[in-house]
């Protein structure tokens, strides 16, 4: 599993214009089906990411008695700025689908009754 820092040192933060034809054409049967796929991975992506924070932001954690005392430190806003400033899991996502970096595959129906669910690895 790669670590979410690097892969997203050259994503560019900002939403573009997508062709969604081409998406669709060369990579799934139709549009629906890319925007399942992505939506998957960036819900898997959105919740790898909020687990890592707190893991970083926990290291900074200490117990005291009283509300009103609060604690800056450096690393830990570093640490905020960071990930505020992190390109959205869903742009994310988008990028890994168009690098061809998704491996993702359909449920068989037995084991599926709702429908045409996809599971999506990166």
């Amino acid at each position: 599993m790669t670590d979410i820092k690097s892969k997203v040192q050259g994503l560019d933060a900002n939403l573009r214009a997508r062709d969604i034809k081409g998406m669709a054409s060369e990579k799934v049967n139709s549009i629906y089906e890319a925007i399942a796929v992505i939506n998957t991975r960036a819900k898997n992506l959105s919740k790898q990411i909020k687990e890592e924070l707190h893991i970083k932001l926990d290291e900074f954690a200490v117990q005291t008695d009283t509300i009103e005392e609060v604690h800056e430190n450096k690393e830990q806003i570093e640490i905020s700025k960071f990930y505020e400033r992190m390109p959205n899991p869903a742009l994310i996502a988008t990028e890994e689908f168009l690098n061809d970096e998704l491996a993702y595959e359909y449920k068989q129906e037995e084991e599926d009754q709702e429908g045409d669910d996809a599971s999506v690895a990166s």
